[in-house]
């Protein structure tokens, strides 16, 4: 068996375990899961994050050192900024417009909202952006933050290329490094169905299926809402002639253990892995851009927000004027760029859209039950958009190299100069 049909067969066979624990053995729940199932999940998760840090910092240097100018670095930047806006945005008017056309809160009744979370401040823009440059490379390797260990590594990737032969060393140290990442990652994936077994029957055994009929309408409009943005992607790659299967296909191990660990961070080593060896990608912008969405494109995490936002107005009765609904867009754009790749994210950023809003926080107790049922199918979708995303990239910077190409006529002779023997 495949590890994609492994992985989904455990979580199958957790989300029954969970099950039935819930329904026959109730007061077995808290000793199974406190000293076997979250352990065990927690253990996976830790495990994964092991190899993240290293495989990310090393596979950025040497994607970096494949392009041999920083203007190509610096142009990758601004065009996968400019789709990760659009798409983003797509995404979060699509489930803007599910939750307003389903209305899933105007039936809900019955929930007595805990206390009300405290908003966390959202930072400045000028801060956000100083933030992103680390006082140590050590400490943001150490850390685990993506962000300051991209700007690390193209530090370190400018600096391989103006050092030349004297980077070599260096060089070869880091492909040693990423070499013996690769291979403590495919022992870890042994242990890849028992993680989402634990973390999947954990869930189902505290948190039940009951939560769920209450607010079917709710889980529905957000599984449709991912469905609809995945469908909008494979429908880009139709279009491009991507192929399409031959992408879901290469990416079904990062998508199911994406969609059993519930995180991006966790995923990310296998997405980096099948979108290269599997499907094909360019190695220097797959080992640039996929770190680099996976630390700011957050599809998922934008629909979520939208969603949200407008199934609490619609439970509070708060009229959506323009202004809210503007409010609710803004801020929902901006926050999923600073979600972090982690399981629940999203729900704890959710009080700075609802704060930004003027709606009443209490509503994040609402949908706490729940989420983590539907946190899987939104970061699939996410490597889903970060993976497209990427080979939009890499079909731009096609399109824009065929363009460029020399045509030169000497002495009544063409002569076509290829675009890979300019330094652009």
């Amino acid at each position: 068996m495949s590890l994609s049909t492994l992985i989904l067969a455990a979580l199958a066979v957790g989300v029954a375990f969970g099950a039935l624990l819930n329904g026959f053995f109730p007061d077995s729940i808290e000793p199974i899961d406190h000293y076997l199932l979250s352990p065990a999940g927690e253990a996976f998760l830790r495990l994964i994050q092991f190899v993240v840090v290293p495989i990310v910092f090393s596979s950025l240097i040497l994607g970096l050192t494949r392009i041999q100018s920083a203007t190509r670095v610096g142009r990758y930047v601004v065009k996968l900024l400019a789709i990760y806006l659009i798409t983003s945005f797509l995404a979060l008017c699509l489930g803007m417009t599910i939750a307003y056309l389903l209305q899933p809160g105007a039936g809900v009744t019955g929930f007595v909202p805990a206390a009300a979370s405290s908003a966390t401040p959202t930072p400045s823009l000028i801060r956000w952006l100083i933030s992103l440059i680390p006082v140590n490379p050590l400490e943001a390797l150490s850390t685990g933050n993506l962000l300051q260990i991209i700007f690390s590594a193209a530090l370190f990737g400018i600096g391989i290329q103006l050092a030349q032969e004297k980077s070599k060393p260096f060089v070869e140290l880091i492909e040693s490094v990423y070499a013996i990442s690769e291979k403590i990652l495919s022992v870890i994936l042994y242990a890849a169905p028992f993680g989402v077994f634990a973390l999947m029957s954990s869930v189902i055994a505290t948190q039940g299926l009951g939560l769920v009929s209450r607010l079917l309408l709710y889980v529905l409009g957000l599984l449709f809402s991912t469905a609809l943005m995945i469908g909008f992607y494979a429908s880009i790659l139709g279009l491009l002639k991507a192929e399409p299967a031959k992408f879901f296909r290469s990416l079904a191990p990062a998508l199911s253990l994406a969609f059993g660990t519930a995180s991006s961070n966790a995923a990310l080593p296998i997405v980096l892995k099948d979108v290269q060896a599997g499907y094909g990608l360019r190695a220097d912008i797959a080992s640039f851009a996929i770190p680099l969405g996976t630390a700011l494109k957050r599809d998922g995490s934008a629909i979520l927000q939208g969603f949200n936002a407008l199934f609490i107005a619609q439970i509070y009765q708060v009229p959506l004027t323009p202004s809210l609904l503007m409010a609710i867009a803004l801020s929902s754009l901006l926050v999923s760029f600073s979600t972090p790749g982690v399981p629940g994210s999203a729900l704890i950023t959710m009080t700075t859209v609802l704060s930004a809003a003027g709606l009443p926080l209490e509503g994040v107790a609402l949908v706490a039950g729940v989420d983590r049922l539907t946190d899987g199918s939104k970061t699939v979708l996410n490597i889903v958009g970060n993976s497209v995303n990427a080979i939009l990239l890499s079909y731009w910077e096609g399109n824009e190299a065929s363009e460029a190409s020399l045509d030169l006529s000497l002495a009544g002779e063409r002569v076509e100069i290829p675009v890979q023997s300019i330094d652009s």
